[in-house]
Formats: structure tokens, sequence, C-alpha cells
């Protein structure tokens, strides 16, 4: 087995006292690798005074743990077990994870070995990779699992050891010194044995003897040459057996000499000494205390009398408090019934607001699209575009304002989407003109031309954050200037930092209140005729930079102007692009014609889902509410069902539940408002298949249609 390594103490209060604690401890641990184990117990016991005297509880757990470490050789196991638990006791008062992790290996090494209790060894061991990961060390971790794979091997499970070799085995190379040489190639000599593959297994076990040969590890040279000699018992090979385990006890004995033994024997008879004489001093301190106890007895009885009185008084004053705290109790109940039944309230609200905006969303976004569609000449109207533009953003900037609980709990998920900074910046001061004009402003931009064509990243949420500060900036700026600011800050593999400034002239922010202008519905030095917003626009952008890993920062005072910076990496990957756009530019005509039910009650979004539709050469028919619907399925067949969730008479979860109950397979897509995580378990549990979350790209929607279709027509 391999014994973990220790590491130096880290330097105390009284660095010369400790440090020839220090130096004990180093000897000891020298003496014990050179198995002198009668010097090394003798100098860990004198150390382990002087630690103890100091109070050094990490001092105290290395000495505990060499003492242990030679109990363990000299296979006194129980008493080894004994001075490793001591050892974890003081460790666990220090922030040494290392020395947590040696303890907890060579525990792992006993208890699998030695005492034969496999699963509280492996149980160690585990813990001991746990710190080695706390601490970021995989040569431990790799140590640790050379005892693992060792351990399984051990009581033939070789199949649940393998993993922990070929882990060892891609990380010998990297890790590996001479001491686990010898245990690999071992090892890998029981896999192969194990295995069937004689000649293999010879080549392994042959090198891991040569490795010990030239290594002072004669202990791992000795078990190499007793697994071998039993390999060669296995494939009748006796005589060469019989050498190897002759060698094996040649090694066996040298390192552990009756001579050696009896010394060390003695020297472990002392140190146990020393620890009874400890326990008994401890006592007689208890003892010593209980005795000055006994001697405050009278004035303790005298303290109770008073005491007594004094309980008798609060019992009295408690019972008054009792009787009143009933009568406030009643009262707090009642406020608590209504602060939830206003959470409730809230809930609803919030949940209806979102609907209620999604929806006129919906037929923006969709007339919007077909009028760039149906009337190309539009295609280049910048007007047009903004509209376009505007409308997402508002749809995007709803969803945060409505669920800014999500992004402070990380439940928004940023997009990878390839777009051209310099094509984004400009739309986005086209949809800011009207507010740059209405207050007599010009919007500058700066962009660095090293930043590459195509990045991929969340554009939405990086136009969210810049339309936020620039409108901000435009609002407190008059007959002034905002600049946009891009430059490249660095490059590190496909990420690029872009280092973003926005900077205007403007009326600046007070030093005392730059520390609150990020929190929630806060807005600072505004006048009447000031712009009437949320105030939550600086706390999303802080919040979406946080998803994004940055942070903000502002450098503004009054009359000089205000400037954020933050620092967002893109990446740039011209085949990833590639595939992206790709993805996006998919045909949305289709060979096959498809009958697809729309079940519907709002005017202008059955016009635009209808559009939609047969624009890819479907046929397409569009219903009121779900009675409707369930009338025209009566005799009419179709693949596809697109169903609205708010309706009148009939909601879609009860339409596609009495569909399934007619028998009708069809497939359902809902097609709705409301927040997706608020409709799925119902809309699972009614028979829907899939959910879209209007406004939402045709080409989404389209995959899906297929999907679903391809799928119902497969089985």
């Amino acid at each position: 087995m391999l014994i973990g390594c220790f590491n130096s103490a880290v330097g105390q209060s009284d660095p010369v006292s400790e440090t020839q604690i220090r130096k004990l401890t180093d000897q000891a641990w020298e003496y014990y690798k050179e198995s002198n184990f009668e010097k090394s117990l003798i100098t860990s016991r004198v150390a382990l005074n002087y630690a103890t005297f100091a109070k050094n509880n990490y001092l105290i757990a290395k000495s505990y743990k060499i003492i242990g470490g030679n109990f363990n050789e000299l296979s006194e196991f129980d008493k080894a077990i004994f001075f490793y638990q001591k050892a974890l006791f003081y460790a666990n008062k220090t922030e040494s994870d290392s020395i947590k992790y040696s303890l907890y290996n060579n525990l792992g090494n006993i208890y699998c070995f030695e005492k034969k209790q496999f699963d509280r060894g492996i149980n160690c061991y585990k813990k001991s990779i746990a710190y080695s990961f706390k601490l970021n060390n995989v040569s431990q971790i790799y140590f640790t699992n050379v005892n693992m794979a060792w351990a399984y091997f051990d009581i033939g499970k070789f199949e649940e050891g393998y993993p922990y070799l070929k882990f060892v085995g891609n990380n010998v190379e990297k890790y590996g010194d001479k001491s686990t040489e010898i245990v690999f190639n071992m090892l890998n000599g029981m896999y192969s044995n194990y295995c069937g593959q004689n000649e293999a297994a010879n080549g392994y076990f042959l090198k891991a003897i040569e490795s010990g040969k030239n290594s002072e590890e004669e202990s791992d040279l000795s078990y190499a040459h007793l697994e071998y000699s039993k390999f060669l018992t296995k494939v009748k090979k006796y005589k060469e057996a019989y050498d190897n385990l002759v060698l094996f006890n040649k090694i066996t004995e040298r390192l552990y000499s009756q001579e050696k033994l009896k010394k060390a024997s003695a020297a472990g008879f002392n140190l146990e000494l020393d620890e009874y004489k400890r326990q008994i001093d401890r006592i007689e301190n208890e003892k010593t205390s209980q005795s000055q106890s006994l001697k405050k007895s009278r004035i303790i009885v005298i303290l109770f009398v008073l005491i007594s009185f004094i309980l008798l008084f609060l019992i009295i004053t408690l019972v008054q408090n009792i009787r009143f705290k009933k009568k406030h109790n009643l009262e707090l109940l009642l406020a608590k019934e209504i602060a939830e039944e206003a959470s409730l309230l809230k809930t609803q609200f919030i949940s209806t607001i979102s609907h209620e905006l999604r929806t006129p969303l919906y037929g923006v976004v969709g007339i919007t699209n077909m009028l760039l569609e149906e009337h190309k000449e539009l295609s280049k109207s910048q007007h047009l575009s903004s509209l376009k533009f505007s409308a997402r953003y508002l749809l995007s900037l709803v969803n945060d304002i409505l669920q800014i609980n999500k992004i402070e709990e990380n439940k928004v998920v940023l997009e990878n989407l390839t777009f051209n900074i310099s094509d984004e910046i400009t739309v986005i001061k086209n949809s800011l003109s009207f507010l740059s004009q209405k207050n007599n402003n010009k919007i500058s931009i700066d962009i660095d031309p090293n930043i590459p064509e195509y990045l991929i990243g969340d554009k939405l949420r990086l136009a969210q954050i810049l339309m936020n500060l620039v409108s901000n900036a435009l609002k407190f700026t008059k007959d002034g200037e905002v600049e946009i600011v891009i430059k490249l800050s660095k490059v590190e593999g496909k990420m690029n930092f872009l280092d973003f400034l926005i900077k205007d002239n403007g009326v600046g922010i007070a030093v005392v209140d730059q520390g609150k202008i990020f929190e929630k519905f806060v807005q600072v030095g505004r006048k009447d005729e000031d712009y009437q917003g949320t105030g939550l626009g600086l706390s999303i952008v802080k919040r979406l930079l946080g998803l994004f890993g940055s942070t903000i920062t502002l450098d503004s005072d009054l009359g000089r102007g205000t400037s954020f910076s933050f620092v967002i990496p893109f990446e740039h990957d011209l085949a990833k692009t590639k595939n992206i756009i790709n993805e996006i530019e998919v045909d949305l005509t289709s060979s096959e014609i498809y009958n697809i039910l729309v079940v519907e009650d709002n005017l202008i979004n059955q016009l635009v889902t209808k559009k939609i539709i047969e624009k890819n050469n479907y046929r397409c028919k569009v219903v009121d509410d779900g009675f409707a619907a369930l009338k025209v399925l009566e005799t009419e067949v179709f693949d596809m069902i697109l169903m609205d969730i708010n309706m009148p008479l009939m909601n879609g979860f009860e339409t596609t539940k009495r569909i399934r109950l007619l028998g009708i397979e069809t497939p359902v897509v809902a097609l709705t408002a409301f927040d997706k995580d608020e409709i799925t378990d119902e809309a699972l549990s009614s028979g829907i298949n899939d959910i879209i979350i209007k406004p939402f790209e045709p080409v989404k929607l389209f995959k899906i249609i297929n999907y679903l279709i391809n799928e119902k027509n497969a089985v």
C-alpha cells in the first residue's frame, strides 16, 4: 500500500519553538522511511510532547500521524487506527486539507488490506479523494486511485477496480514516481492474469520487479515478488514461484528484523505510557475543577433559593404574557392570511400582465415580419427594422421585468447566436434616434476594427444591456453627446474580450447616489418633468452582466457626465458560425402539404399564424374556440393542431383533454403567451405534445411541426 506523503507545517506565532518541533517531526518521518521504527517513535514522541505543550494542533496531528504509520508497519493495526484517529481529531481543528487527505488514505489502507473491512476502507479512500479535489491536487487523486485499484484487486473484484487502474494508466507519465511505477506494473500483471493474458501478465510482473531493483521502495518490491509468485504457481512454474517467494521473505525479514521490532516495540510502549499519562493529567484537572465547583456549592444553594423566587415571579408574568400573546397571535394569523392572499394576487397579476403584454407583441412581431416578407422593397427600411427590433427588445424586457427573480436565481440561460457587432450597434442607434432627437443629442460610435466580423453569443441580452445604458444616457443628457466605444481588450483562444464604454456629458450622478442606482425600483435625481420609468433598467443591466460573468464600472460626477464600462467575452469560430447560420436559414417550404388546425380567439393572432403557415404551402383552418375545434374534428382530419390556451368558453387544456377522449392522436402544440414554467405540468397531463411561447420564430414552429408529424407517422 502507498502511504500518504507529508507537507511542511505553516509557521506559527512562536517561530523558534515551532521550527524545532517541525524539525523533530521531519526527522521522525525520515527515520520512518528508513524503516528505523525505534528512532522514529522516540523522535515523534518528543515532538508530540512539545507540540502538545505549544497547543499547535497541526503539529500534534502530524506527530500522531507518524506514530500511527509506525504502528501500521509494526502490524499493530488497532494501535495504528487509534493514533490515526487521534491525528484526525486534531487535523479537523486546522485548515490543512493535505494532512486530512493523507490520514484518510492511510486509514483506507489499513481497513482494506489488514482489517478486511473493505466498505469502510473504500469510504476512507473516497474522503481522501474529496480533499484532493478540494486542494485541486491531481497527483494526490492519482495516488489514492492506485490504492483503490489495489484494494479491489486484493479481494478479487477486478472489474470494479479496473476503472481506477485505467485512470492511473492515463496519468502515470505525468504523476507517477518510482514507487507507483512498481505498483502500477504489478497491478497490470494481476489484471492480465485475471483476464487469462499470461504473456502480458508475465511481462508486467517482470517490469515491476525491474523497477523495484532501481528503487528504494523495497516494501513495494516485496509485494511484486509475492504477486509474481502467485502467478507463477498458477501457470505451474513452481521453481520460479518458489524463488520469488524466497525473495519476498528475504526483503520482509530485512525490513522487519526481530531486533528492530523489539526496540520499536519498547519505544511504542513508552509512547503509549505518555498517552495514558496525558489522559490521567486530564482526569486530574477535571477532578480539581470539580473540587473547586463543590466549594462554590453553598453559594449556589443560596443563589438557587433567590432564583426560585425570581422564577416564581417570572412564571406569573409568563402566564399573563401567554394570555396576551394568544390574543395577539389571532391578529398575526389574520395578518398572515392577508399577506398570503396578497402574494397570490401578485403572482396572478404578474401572470396576467405577462399574457396580456405578450399577446399584442405577437401581433406586432408577426405583422412586421409579414410586411418585410410581402414587400421586399421595405426590407431596407430603417424604420421597419427598428420597429421589429424594438418589439423583440420590448418582449425580452417584459420577460425580464416579470421574471427578475429568475435572473437573480440564475434561471435565465444565455443563447448562442452569431452576429455582427457593428450591425447590432447600428440597429440600437436607429432604434433610439427619436429619443436622441428629443433632447437634441448626438450618438457617436467607435468600434475597434480588430474585432472579428462575426461573433457568437447572446446578442439579444447584449442589446438589452446597451439599450438600457444608452437610453438612460440620452434621457439625462441635453444638447450633448453619447459615445458608444467598443475595444478588443484581449484574445484568449477563441474568446474575444470586448471592452464596452457608454459615456455621456449629461447631468451626472452624485457620489452619494452611486451605490444605490443598481437596486430595483430606484431612481435618483429625478424631477417631475423627467422620464417616468420603472427604475429597473440598471438593475436588469447588472443582473444580465452577471449572467455573462461580468461586472459594471461607474464613473460619474454631478455636471460632468457619466460613463459605464464592462467587459464581455464572445466566441469567434468560423465553422461554428457557419453551422449556426445554416441552422437559422432553414428552407421553410416543404414538398409535403400538411393540414393544420389553428384554435385561436384573437383575430390579429389568427391572421399572423395563418399567414406564417400558408407561406410554407400548408393548408390552414382557423376556429375561434374549443367547441368549434371539437365540431370540425368530427368531420375533418388534420396533421397538426395549434392550440391557444387562454380562450373563452373552454380553454386549451380542457379542449385537448376532450380531443384525446375522442381517440384523436393528432399532435397538439400549445401556442401561448403564458410563461412555459407555469403551464408545463398541466399541458403534459392534458395531452399537449409541445409548447411554443408567443412571439416565436417561424423556423422553430416548422421544426416542431415536422418533428411531431414525422414521429407520429413513424409509429
